[in-house]
């Protein structure tokens, strides 16, 4: 990986626009990588994931035995409180989108479901991911950092 601290390039200013919900998880739809935030002992743990969005959820892979996977394996009621964020900045500018969803996590235990699920993320790592988790958004927000008349930064 390269790292680059260049100065992005930029002549006018930037504004920050609030998206509402519904375009923020239509550009989260748009990408397939994101990072879910969940507690473990305690403390925030941040895990790069690839997605998809089905019926107003956020799908996910993992595997048995993941520190995830045993989070909320062991959620009782809604699920386990995690959060979501995906974003698309372009590398040069900075410029871009982000969304970050708040919501409830629950292992796919439906055996209909969870051959469903697979069928919607593949994994990207070379490992078997036999589980599903289900993100309940319940918390939707989302900036756009643009240049120009983009909007007034709010």
């Amino acid at each position: 990986m390269v790292h680059d601290d260049s100065r992005p390039v930029l002549s006018e200013p930037r504004h920050r626009i609030e998206l509402d919900g519904a375009e923020a998880l239509r550009l989260l739809g748009s990408v397939s990588l994101g990072r879910i935030v969940f507690t473990r002992h305690a403390l925030p743990t941040v895990r790069p994931v690839n997605h998809a969005l089905d019926r107003g959820d956020i799908v996910i892979r993992t595997h048995e035995g993941s520190a995830l996977t045993s989070h909320t394996q062991r959620a009782d009621g809604p699920g386990v409180v995690v959060a979501y964020e995906a974003d698309a900045p372009d590398p040069r500018t900075h410029l871009g989108w982000s969304v970050v969803v708040t919501g409830y996590a629950r292992l796919v235990t439906d055996p209909d479901d969870l051959a469903h699920c697979r069928t919607l993320v593949h994994p990207w790592i070379d490992q078997t991911m036999d589980q599903a988790i289900r993100i309940r958004p319940d918390l939707v927000t989302g900036m756009l950092l643009t240049s120009g008349g983009g909007g007034a930064g709010r």
